[in-house]
């Protein structure tokens, strides 16, 4: 191990000991964040998603165009916003919320567009009301594309979230920036690595909740 090596493994142990306070804030404003921006999204993008099913070109429409909303880029978005909602956790929160977007609406409508149309007749014929096949059929039948949606946007909110602190939103973000405009790369390493592990934990729980949720997807593999 060189003597670069080392110190930033000093640096890096000096940090944990002087700055933990700081370290845990900015996880807890990254968690705050990413949730609320997802919860958000989630309301808003859920109801959308089955609302563009009752319609062919509303479908059409949506699907292209929130398929072309997911190129573009978080930064840009937060650059566009800048000028109009000021700085701080607003436009931080909008720019994560049209990014968690896209991935909610595609997946709900898709989830509800590709129903089997013979299900909801046999629905119908066993005299369920609309209400009672939406929830009892149409609902379990899209649950698993919208818990996708929500597990695809959650994990491109979270790592997205430290650009938060470009305009003032705080979280890990402002580990890692302090880190380019000190040009130390201990605090890069700290950052990168932190949003890495929330990233994968919240992966994790979300295939918890899908497992737990849709058990009979995993019969064949607890054989």
């Amino acid at each position: 191990m060189n003597a670069e090596s080392e110190d930033m493994w000093q640096n890096i142990f000096e940090y944990f000991q002087k700055d933990i306070n700081n370290y845990l804030q900015a996880i807890g404003q990254h968690f705050e964040i990413s949730l609320f921006a997802l919860g958000v999204a989630a309301v808003m993008g859920i109801p959308f998603g089955i609302l563009s099913t009752r319609n062919r070109r509303w479908y059409q429409w949506v699907t292209a165009w929130f398929g072309t909303l997911r190129i573009v880029p978080s930064l840009a978005v937060l650059i566009m916003l800048i000028p109009i909602v000021g700085t701080g956790i607003i436009p931080a929160v909008i720019a994560l919320v049209l990014l968690g977007l896209p991935p909610i609406i595609l997946n709900t409508a898709l989830g509800f567009h590709t129903i089997p149309e013979f299900m909801i007749e046999t629905a119908m014929a066993m005299g369920m009301s609309k209400t009672q096949s939406f929830w009892k059929v149409k609902m379990p039948l899209a649950a698993p594309f919208i818990l996708t949606g929500i597990k695809t946007a959650m994990i491109e909110i979270i790592a997205s979230a430290t650009l938060a602190a470009y305009v003032g939103g705080g979280g890990v973000g402002n580990i890692i920036f302090t880190g380019l405009g000190l040009n130390r790369a201990d605090l890069l390493l700290i950052g990168g690595i932190t949003v890495a592990i929330i990233s994968m934990l919240a992966n994790l729980i979300m295939l918890g909740l899908e497992r737990c949720f849709f058990r009979y997807k995993y019969l064949n593999l607890d054989i």
